[in-house]
């Protein structure tokens, strides 16, 4: 029998395996662009103004009531630290978005499964194109696990609770850490003295925090360690930068359009004022690390003007567009939810 010498059979060898890893990568990749050519990425509810009130069973039947979570300390660090963006695709992330794809868009959709895969995702080194893409799925995905009345099995950070005699809705929002606003946005109830005795709602197993970046004026949200989404945001100008670091939703601290004295002019303004400045929220904050420790003064707030998002143009404080601010003001918890603001 013929025999090859060494050096080329080992030559002969690795070329094979090459063309193995690169017809592989090929069909991973056909399989992603197929799955998005095919199915438009859910679309049908955006967030919480297109709430469809979808009925909290679905085909599987009611599930079980969610424990409510423990009195927590606030702990520094909840957000684990996404790694920096690579030159090249990662074609380890290319498989398992593929994977989550095709879990996304299964007959009935694997929501929670898709959700929990893109997440780990996040995780990895990837280029920017690829976390782009991760982010944008979570948060369409988000639209149905999370802003809609509809819960999924085997979700650890929503679930239903039947409303017993005496319970306020206020009371029910602190013992999952959540603001009482945003049960009543995906419960679809018009008022929290409403709610009734023996109904099932559906309740978030919160806190959320956020994460602010400086270098792209953005604000990425997340529901405990999950990716919800993602805000543009103005901070704050030259000599007056927004400080980096750790920050606390402060106790008391979220207010409906306050009356504000700014620091530098000394000038108070209204909310009825054609040049109030602080839009619709504002949601309070304390430094608790790095450059933000002990510094106050600082908040979230709304803006009515728009071409202050993506610019450095504030006195430190954190802008959003009304409507983000609105939302955010139903997310954050005082006392629990974090906002780390980094480079």
């Amino acid at each position: 029998m013929a025999r090859y010498p060494f050096s080329l059979y080992g030559r002969r060898r690795g070329r094979t395996r090459r063309w193995v890893y690169i017809i592989s990568a090929a069909l991973i990749i056909a399989v992603v662009i197929a799955v998005i050519l095919r199915h438009r990425p859910f679309s049908e509810n955006k967030t919480s103004a297109a709430l469809t009130g979808t009925d909290i069973e679905n085909e599987t039947g009611p599930y079980s009531v969610m424990a409510p979570r423990p009195e927590l300390e606030p702990i520094p660090d909840l957000i684990e630290d996404a790694p920096g963006p690579t030159s090249e695709p990662n074609p380890e992330a290319v498989e398992l978005i593929a994977e989550a794809m095709v879990l996304a868009n299964a007959r009935p959709a694997r929501i929670i499964e898709a959700r929990d895969r893109l997440n780990e995702v996040l995780a990895m080194p990837m280029n920017r194109q690829q976390r782009a893409f991760v982010k944008g799925q979570l948060s369409e995905l988000a639209d149905k696990w999370l802003f809609s009345r509809t819960i999924f099995p085997q979700d650890s950070l929503c679930g239903s609770l039947q409303v017993e005699p005496g319970d306020q809705l206020r009371t029910i929002g602190s013992q999952f850490n959540v603001p009482y606003e945003i049960l009543m946005e995906i419960n679809n109830i018009a008022r929290a003295e409403a709610l009734q005795a023996g109904e099932t709602i559906k309740v978030i197993n919160g806190p959320f925090h956020a994460r602010v970046y400086r270098s792209t004026f953005t604000m990425d949200l997340y529901l405990q360690n999950t990716f919800v989404k993602s805000f543009p945001v103005g901070l704050g100008k030259p000599g007056m930068e927004t400080p980096t670091g750790l920050w606390l939703v402060k106790l008391g601290g979220k207010l409906i359009s306050p009356t504000w004295t700014d620091p530098v002019t000394s000038k108070t303004y209204q909310a009825e004022d054609p040049d109030y400045p602080l839009g619709s929220r504002w949601i309070g904050l304390e430094g608790i690390k790095g450059n933000a420790k002990d510094r106050t003064g600082f908040a979230i707030h709304g803006t009515k003007d728009p071409h202050q998002i993506g610019t450095a143009d504030s006195q430190g404080c954190i802008r959003l567009h009304n409507g983000d601010a609105i939302l955010l003001y139903n997310l954050l918890e005082p006392g629990y939810s974090q906002v780390e603001v980094v480079e």
